[in-house]
C-alpha cells in the first residue's frame, strides 16, 4: 500500500475508533507525543496520546457521535512525514437529547515510524455548528 492510502485508512481508524468509543484504537492513531487543538470548538489543546484518548473518552464517552472525513489533501513532506487537510462533519447527540451538527476542517501532520503512520498533530477548525436542544 502507498503512503497516501495509508495515511488515509489512518484517518478513517480515527473516525472509526471515536464513534465506537475505542479508545484504546483511538490512542493508537497518535503519535506518543501527539498535540491535539480543538479550540476553535470550544475544547483545548491537549498533549500526548494517553492524554488525548482520556480527553475524549470524558468528553464523549456518553454521547453519540458520528464524524465524517472528506476530500482529503495530503501532501508527504518527506519518506516520515506529511500533512493533510480533510473537510469534517460531526454529529453528536447527548442523553439530554440535546445535539450538535458541526462543519469544519482538520490540518494535521503525520509521522512514520516503524513502518506505521501516526497522527502527529491535530488541530481542527469548525466553521459553522448548529445545535438543537429539545427543551
Amino acid at each position: 500500500m502507498d503512503d497516501i492510502e495509508a495515511i488515509k485508512q489512518l484517518k478513517a481508524r480515527y473516525l472509526r475508533t471515536v464513534d465506537l468509543k475505542d479508545w484504546d484504537g483511538f490512542r493508537d492513531v497518535f503519535t506518543e507525543d501527539a498535540v491535539w487543538d480543538t479550540t476553535s470548538a470550544g475544547a483545548e489543546v491537549v498533549v500526548g496520546a494517553e492524554a488525548i484518548a482520556a480527553f475524549n473518552q470524558n468528553a464523549l464517552g456518553d454521547v453519540l457521535c458520528v464524524h465524517h472525513g472528506h476530500m482529503p489533501e495530503i501532501e508527504l513532506t518527506s519518506p516520515t512525514t506529511a500533512t493533510g487537510i480533510w473537510a469534517s462533519e460531526h454529529m453528536h447527540r447527548w442523553p439530554s437529547g440535546q445535539e450538535l451538527h458541526g462543519y469544519g476542517f482538520y490540518r494535521e501532520t503525520y509521522e512514520k515510524t516503524d513502518g506505521a503512520w501516526r497522527i502527529k498533530s491535530c488541530v481542527y477548525t469548525e466553521l459553522r455548528a448548529d445545535w438543537f436542544d429539545p427543551g
